[in-house]
């Protein structure tokens, strides 16, 4: 398929109710409004293909964005590559789900994390901490240093509250990734997530809710699932 077929596709899935919803999410102009399930129906056609998925990318709209993602060959992106998809991913779900999922599955993905966690811009910032959670669910625990990621839970208790909105959101995230995924840690994170409390972050014209860390890794661990790892991160 060609970059202009695939747009002309996504643009006959839009729906404008959808679209209003993602907008009320964070998700920036240009954008159809369609829907995940339809991205995966385009996704099964193209399979995976690094050179469209850059294409597409770089067209700036956010359901071309998205789906760049699912269609990416994440061991072929570059650290060029992936310093302009996140510099970009100005919408949230491309900043905290779309290129974190990539990133984690490239060969740099820890490196650049650890970049953009010092980044003043807070959806850059934000990627970095989601590439970290992601990191996380998805490495074998040998793989990972676990002593960063130990103080890396102490910058997240002592600079949360003070971060930007986003920030916020995914240090909390990354606190409940490491409760959850790295079993060594689980009780370190349980700790910070305690001593954290209640996280406040604005969720827009929505009715997400912050996910209360500590309850959340406690649901896990009752389920018996501390240390299961994803074998994929996109969906």
């Amino acid at each position: 398929m060609t970059l202009e077929n695939i747009m002309a596709e996504l643009a006959t899935y839009g729906d404008e109710n959808i679209k209003k919803i993602l907008l009320k999410h964070g998700i920036k102009e240009p954008l159809f409004g369609v829907r995940v399930e339809h991205l995966k129906i385009i996704q099964k056609k193209i399979k995976m293909d690094y050179d469209i998925a850059r294409k597409l990318f770089l067209t700036g709209n956010a359901d071309a964005m998205y789906l760049a993602g699912l269609i990416a060959d994440d061991k072929k992106m570059t650290k060029d590559d992936l310093n302009q998809w996140v510099t970009l991913a100005v919408s949230n779900n491309i900043s905290e789900y779309t290129v974190p999922w990539v990133t984690a599955g490239s060969n740099h993905g820890f490196e650049l994390a650890m970049e953009w966690i010092n980044n003043s811009e807070e959806h850059i910032a934000a990627a970095g901490w989601s590439t970290l959670s992601g990191l996380a669910a998805l490495k074998t625990d040998n793989e990972l240093d676990l002593a960063i990621f130990k103080n890396l839970l102490n910058r997240v208790e002592n600079n949360i509250h003070t971060a930007k909105n986003r920030e916020r959101y995914t240090m909390n995230g990354f606190v409940i990734s490491v409760g959850a995924y790295l079993k060594d840690l689980t009780k370190d994170a349980q700790n910070t997530a305690t001593r954290i409390g209640k996280v406040t972050v604005f969720m827009g014209e929505t009715s997400c809710k912050v996910p209360d860390a500590v309850a959340y890794i406690q649901k896990i661990s009752d389920k018996g699932l501390i240390g299961k790892k994803k074998k994929v991160l996109k969906c």
